[in-house]
């Protein structure tokens, strides 16, 4: 979806959906009102999150309002990664190749493993005594 030069597009990874608006201008990001710094204290997450940014050479060309809800931070990242990368997609479909062949545009479907009966966890079994 766009409207006047602003691009929006929706990514979602685990239980984490992320809104991102692509809007142009300087490079600044806002997650959730916050800075990024601010918001993501890990590196890991924010380079997850400008990648597809840095990948296509338009750190600078835009500013990012985004809102995510749901799930861990590393979540998050995820899902925000795939909705810059679909909004880009939209400002520029010649972008489309690039990403994809990185795997930007692809949702990650993995969830986690729900918890068996008399078991631990997933898969994890209590510790099993002989005697």
């Amino acid at each position: 979806m766009e409207s006047a030069n602003q691009f929006y597009a929706t990514g979602k990874r685990k239980n984490s959906v992320a809104k991102v608006w692509l809007i142009p201008g300087t490079g600044k990001i806002v997650i959730n009102n916050r800075e990024l710094d601010d918001y993501f204290n890990i590196p890991a997450n924010r380079d997850a999150l400008t990648s597809p940014l840095v990948l296509t050479d338009k750190s600078d060309a835009f500013d990012l309002r985004i809102t995510v809800m749901g799930g861990g931070y590393t979540g998050q990242a995820g899902a925000i990664r795939q909705g810059v990368s679909k909004a880009l997609v939209l400002s520029d479909p010649d972008l489309r190749g690039v990403l994809k062949s990185a795997g930007f545009l692809t949702r990650d479907a993995r969830q986690k493993e729900r918890k068996k009966y008399g078991k631990k966890g997933a898969r994890a079994s209590f510790q099993f005594s002989k005697r």
